[in-house]
């Protein structure tokens, strides 16, 4: 590796714990710095993330997304639903409806039914619909 490459790994992970604390008492409509806020699995054993990753996603109201983000904060948490979550906090660029906000759930891996139908029917048993799976890459 050149000098300019290495990276800092413990650096990198410090940040990433740093983000973690300041995220997990975020509240969506009061974040504007950060276009995502995130809460990850404590509880619980889970596989680690794959290639094949994927997630739910759900489009909010920006007048429901911080109720909805405590629950499915809450349920991420407590090993419930996938690995890690996260609601955007603000519009994406060139986003038709600023009113939108776009929530995920991330599983390990989409080829694994199961666990996608799982975290699915968690999310349905919170009301919420219209909901779209996602796998990071086509199988």
């Amino acid at each position: 590796m050149s000098k300019g490459s290495d990276l800092d790994l413990d650096l990198i992970q410090m940040v990433q714990r740093a983000r973690m604390l300041h995220d997990e008492s975020a509240v969506p409509s009061e974040m504007a710095a950060v276009y995502w806020i995130e809460a990850k699995r404590r509880e619980g054993e889970y596989p680690a993330p794959t290639a094949n990753a994927g997630e739910w996603r759900v489009k909010l109201r920006v007048e429901d997304a911080d109720a909805v983000w405590e629950r499915v904060k809450a349920l991420t948490v407590a090993g419930e639903l996938g690995y890690k979550s996260k609601v955007s906090t603000r519009p994406a660029a060139g986003q038709a409806d600023p009113d939108e906000r776009l929530l995920c759930a991330r599983t390990y891996d989409a080829a694994d039914g199961a666990d996608v139908a799982r975290v699915g029917e968690a999310l349905r048993a919170l009301g919420l619909t219209a909901l779209e799976y996602v796998a990071d890459k086509a199988s």
